[in-house]
């Protein structure tokens, strides 16, 4: 389909149902990656718009319209937005690609996800009530017990760059179909499709204060709502040492924390493969889809010695036949980083891991024939040593790093040679093996002949330093959700004579 030629939308905090000027009235440029150019700009929230959105969430809960809703009415809410976001779709997708800098394609299926996400929490919603307050068998009989589940509260939602609005519905969705209250904080260097969603809220009726939308810098808006007295939860997708501040500051609150943070994930690649052209493709796929800016990428190539020769040249094929352009272009299949610092970076990681013995086998600079954008060429690593930076720390762009083996045992010895446990591949056709490597992973995610699929049924989440708690499915759900223990006395015309009544003294 034709790509749509659009104006990028002005947009002020959407708080209470409406759109509200910033209480400083501040602004943040919007800087396409693709042509480093200014296209627009976006409000920027501090402390005093949290304390007023954080107000408006707990005025929703208190209120008939949002915080007494059964799931059923709560799923109506879903489905229309869902439905919104659907006939925006050809928009939506452009405006992630010109703020992100991913292929159109890669957004326009981000899309796709972003609806069925909001229509199945709108199931799960639905099914909720049936599930609201669930009896629990006691021993005693003059005793009666259930259990209620209830909206946690008033939630706060901060969510990354490299999918906008794809991870912004994986924490809204759930929150509002569980009925409670949110202030979402996106990542300041990709917001326009965030606000478009309290656009599409405000379109088809959602009751004010549900979901309030604060777009701003990290450490004046972020901060302030992760420490705000009135925020009963924090759910963060981002980097490791923002998940650390966000963790430290919830902790002197006693808040509960959501944390999906890095990754530095193995792909193990056995000479047994079922061919070796589908590997090298779920090889680069997993490092190399959405320009690399991906938490659970496959950053590491645990490649066996008997086949490294013929699988890397392979791969060299592979990594050439792919069209790095303008992201907007037709077939593009990688485009820019997200930011200027983000650029410098990922060069910084290649440039040292060179100095420190590494060989770039291909890749490893700007592409020639792009003069302006964010753009790194899908670059490969090899002769990688353990203690090499490169081997050890997420790069958050499209490098690879590649490093052989003999034996299983070294293997897995390599695979969880990491302090993160996001997710972990192996390609085989020896399903035993397969199996065998499926419970010697540390980490959250496995996955077998494959990379990087995900869907929203299963459960997404890591270990280590990778974070804890899950999100999608019904695992995420309950993050929203209060457990509330209700127990009756049963008999309560029958004293409980514990105690030796002063009448009978």
């Amino acid at each position: 389909m034709a790509i749509p030629n659009i104006r990028i939308p002005t947009r002020q905090l959407f708080i209470d149902g409406d759109w509200r000027e910033p209480v400083k009235k501040n602004r943040l440029p919007i800087i396409n990656p693709a042509t480093e150019e200014t296209i627009g700009d976006i409000p920027a929230a501090t402390a005093e718009d949290v304390d007023i959105a954080v107000k408006a969430a707990r005025r929703a809960l208190r209120r008939d319209d949002w915080g007494s809703t059964t799931g059923a009415q709560r799923a109506k809410y879903l489905r229309a937005i869902a439905a919104k976001v659907q006939e925006r779709r050809p928009e939506l997708a452009t405006l992630e690609t010109i703020d992100n800098g991913k292929p159109w394609f890669e957004a326009a299926s981000d899309i796709d996800d972003v609806v069925a996400c909001f229509e199945y929490y709108a199931d799960l919603a639905e099914a909720l009530d049936s599930k609201k307050k669930t009896e629990v068998k006691l021993h005693l009989d003059s005793f009666k017990s259930h259990v209620l589940r209830e909206p946690l509260g008033v939630v706060g939602l901060i969510t990354p760059w490299n999918y906008p609005l794809l991870m912004t519905t994986w924490k809204v969705a759930p929150a509002l179909a569980a009925g409670c209250a949110a202030v979402l904080k996106p990542s300041e260097l990709a917001s326009i499709t965030s606000l478009e969603l309290g656009e599409i809220c405000r379109e088809v009726g959602l009751p004010p204060g549900a979901l309030n939308i604060l777009t701003g810098l990290g450490h004046e808006a972020g901060s302030p709502l992760v420490s705000h007295p009135d925020v009963d939860k924090i759910a963060f997708t981002g980097s490791g040492p923002t998940g650390v501040k966000i963790m430290t500051a919830a902790a002197q609150l006693v808040k509960p924390v959501t944390l999906e943070l890095g990754g530095k994930s193995p792909i193990v690649v056995f000479d047994d493969v079922h061919d070796l052209d589908i590997a090298a493709e779920w090889t680069l796929f997993g490092c190399f889809w959405t320009n690399g800016q991906i938490c659970s990428a496959t950053s590491r190539l645990i490649l066996q010695d008997t086949i490294a020769p013929k699988f890397l040249d392979r791969l060299l094929e592979w990594t050439k036949n792919i069209k790095i352009s303008d992201p907007l272009e037709e077939d593009c299949k990688l485009g820019p980083v997200i930011s200027r610092g983000q650029y410098e970076k990922v060069l910084k990681f290649i440039s040292t891991a060179k100095s420190e013995g590494a060989t770039i086998l291909y890749g490893g600079d700007r592409p020639q024939h792009l003069k302006k954008g964010y753009y790194v060429q899908p670059t490969i690593i090899t002769d990688v040593d353990k203690s090499m930076e490169i081997w050890k720390e997420e790069v958050f762009g499209p490098v690879l790093c590649v490093k052989t083996f003999k034996t299983e045992e070294e293997a897995i010895e390599l695979a969880n040679d990491t302090k993160y446990g996001l997710a972990s591949a192996i390609m085989s056709k020896d399903l035993e093996r397969c199996e065998r490597f499926t419970k010697a992973f540390q980490s959250g995610i496995v996955w077998i002949n494959c990379s990087q699929p995900c869907f929203w049924q299963p459960p997404w989440g890591g270990k280590k330093r990778s974070g804890f708690g899950r999100e999608l499915g019904e695992w995420s759900l309950e993050n929203y959700l209060n457990i509330k223990q209700v127990t009756q006395y049963a008999t309560p015309d029958e004293p409980w004579a514990f105690y030796k009544s002063p009448s009978k003294l």
